[in-house]
């Protein structure tokens, strides 16, 4: 019969779900705060565009929290910074002069009702095609 060591023994995980009202009360098991949990309402493939500037863009990736650096927070003027516990969106994104990847808090996006496909030419390597106002990814970029 093998012995079982005390350190051996199946730690049990638990999740926790928090609302929005209760801020950093759970730590992780290493003793860090744990940031409240927010849902995605957008999707990888989705069409949306800026609440406040003139730009749209395809999903390609979701971070549940914020994941950029600090200086690139800090750069947003102080009365319109996004909270940092929230969804951030990565874009393909477009205006009227030109493409580039854009990185945006989930509470300053919209969904895109124009049924237009974005202009971008980092889609095609991402996506198959365009229907019903979003985009499909690619099999081979699926987890």
């Amino acid at each position: 019969m093998r012995k079982r060591s005390a350190c051996a023994a199946p730690k049990k995980l638990y999740i926790v779900v928090m609302t929005r009202s209760e801020p950093h009360d759970v730590l992780s098991q290493s003793g860090v705060p744990m940031p409240a949990v927010a849902t995605a309402r957008f999707t990888i493939g989705d069409v949306v565009r800026h609440r406040m500037f003139d730009f749209r863009g395809v999903i390609f990736d979701i971070d549940p929290v914020f994941a950029n650096t600090d200086e690139w927070y800090e750069s947003i003027p102080e009365d319109m910074r996004p909270s940092k516990e929230q969804p951030f969106y990565h874009l393909l994104a477009e205006n009227g002069e030109s493409s580039y990847v854009a990185y945006v808090s989930q509470q300053n996006l919209l969904h895109d009702d124009s049924e237009e496909p974005v202009d971008h030419p980092a889609i095609d390597g991402l996506f198959t095609g365009f229907a019903d106002g979003r985009y499909n990814l690619r099999r081979e970029h699926r987890h």
